[in-house]
């Protein structure tokens, strides 16, 4: 049997098999030096594994009442083009009416879509992986400008020290993984994190 919602185990084991997951010596756009990096779309490229994961994150927002009562009428909006495999995928499970997704244009987050204040459906915004909660927090800023609520937070993979909540709104996801980030690549180096990815 199926299980409607994959445990972290099997999310971890679709990332690695795919390449989604990688171990190495990694510099974030940030600057930050870490052993682990994941490239979400590898994953997504194959369908069964889409539909998977997609379909696992839509009943974790299905057992929400603030969600379900909603439906249909209710948007799925990614931040980022990056994103957009997992909207759709939600959207096509819970069965939601509208789907957006953001860009980010001149330093700042907006629709490419012509929208207009209260055309956007109550909404869930959903991402392939939480790192900062940078992309969440600006595209509630923006949904929020629409005059349109946020009735639900989520992402596949969520990295631990990202926020767990947004005013109130918890995040869901798949799977939390805890990466340790170090400042300057000779910190990484002496690091036990560097020594593990160097056993891979």
């Amino acid at each position: 049997m199926i299980d409607l919602i994959p445990s972290e185990n099997t999310v971890m084991r679709i990332l690695s098999d795919t390449g989604a997951y990688r171990k190495g010596h990694f510099v974030y756009p940030n600057g930050k030096h870490a052993s682990h990096y994941f490239q979400m779309p590898l994953a997504f490229r194959y369908y069964d594994n889409a539909r998977m994961l997609s379909v696992g994150l839509s009943r974790k927002f299905r057992m929400l009442k603030s969600i379900s009562s909603r439906l249909p009428k209710v948007s799925v909006i990614s931040p980022s083009p990056g994103g957009i495999m997992v909207a759709f995928g939600v959207r096509e499970a819970l069965g939601a009416e509208q789907i957006y997704w953001a860009e980010t244009e001149d330093g700042k987050r907006q629709f490419r879509q012509y929208v207009r204040e209260g055309d956007v459906y109550p909404a869930i915004i959903v991402d392939d992986i939480i790192r900062s909660g940078r992309a969440i927090r600006q595209t509630i800023d923006l949904v929020r400008d629409f005059g349109t609520e946020v009735v639900g937070i989520g992402s596949i993979v969520r990295f631990d020290d990202s926020p767990t909540d947004f005013d109130g709104i918890p995040v869901e996801s798949l799977l939390s993984f805890d990466v340790n980030f170090y400042d300057t690549e000779e910190e990484w180096k002496v690091s036990r994190s560097a020594s593990e990815a160097d056993e891979e």
